[in-house]
């Protein structure tokens, strides 16, 4: 009986093939979450490879081809296919290029077409406006929380990732610094109200993340819930404690989600 397996073995140069060369050659070139992607993306397509019997090398453009449409009726996403075939199109290259393989069966492998244009809403003036003064009507953490995120654009990783040791005093100015995607460090300046914001989310801590549960573990990307709708009411819930519940899931969410929560904020205000 003949098992398979989806991951990709760390590469010992001793017992090696051509496979894991190129593997462990493509993924070295890498590093944090770009790394992980890939690797994802590969384990998924050699995983394929094994149902069919095909090795790496052996891959001709009509299986990749057969791959792209497999996805498809997988119901993946169409940005996550044309990813998914980029990956696989990345390591044939580097496999040719290395001289291990003479011709990449991906070079014409048709890709989905993706349409790049923004069809996101974001926030007006207003909306923002709304936001933040029904954030500031909640728990300071939440205030802290939506200033960061709207004043100063930051991602939810970098938010959530900031510690206290990271804020800092610059010419007069308070700042933050934070790991921005790809693992770059940079130290940003906090507007006087954000900065009024996180000092009062802190505290007496001096030391941890800015961010913590109520039982101190720092907070995660669903509000430090289990689930992404754990213990949450519906969208379209509509209640005068707005910052409580919307507060841990708007930071994730998309920004069409961020004008009907900027909405609903006004209309609580009002209330």
């Amino acid at each position: 009986m003949t098992t398979t397996s989806t991951s990709i073995v760390v590469y010992d140069p001793e017992l090696a093939g051509p496979e894991h060369i190129a593997l462990a050659g493509f993924l070295g070139g890498y590093r944090g979450l770009t790394r992980d992607a890939y690797a994802l993306d590969l384990r998924q397509f050699v995983a394929f490879c094994d149902e069919r019997h095909l090795g790496l090398f052996e891959v001709r453009r009509s299986d990749i081809e057969t791959y792209g449409r497999e996805l498809e009726a997988r119901g993946r996403a169409t940005a996550t296919v044309g990813r998914r075939l980029c990956t696989v199109t990345g390591f044939y290259r580097y496999a040719e290029e290395e001289g291990l393989i003479a011709h990449s069966p991906a070079v014409h492998v048709r890709r989905p077409r993706i349409d790049y244009e923004s069809h996101a809403i974001g926030l007006d003036r207003n909306e923002v406006g709304a936001l933040l003064v029904a954030a500031g009507l909640g728990p300071a953490a939440e205030h802290a929380l939506v200033s960061l995120l709207a004043l100063n654009g930051l991602r939810v990783s970098e938010t959530i990732g900031a510690d206290i040791e990271a804020l800092g005093l610059e010419r007069g100015h308070r700042t933050l610094t934070i790991v921005r995607k790809g693992g770059k460090t940079v130290t940003i300046p906090l507007a006087p109200r954000t900065a009024r914001a996180v000092d009062l989310a802190i505290g007496e801590r001096d030391s941890g993340p800015i961010f913590v549960t109520a039982d101190g573990r720092r907070l995660d990307r669903h509000g430090g819930q289990p689930g992404r709708s754990a213990g949450r009411p519906p969208c379209g819930d509509h209640q005068a404690n707005w910052p409580a519940h919307v507060a841990p899931r708007i930071h994730y969410g998309s920004p069409r989600c961020w004008g009907a929560a900027a909405r609903r904020a006004r209309s609580c205000l009002t209330c």
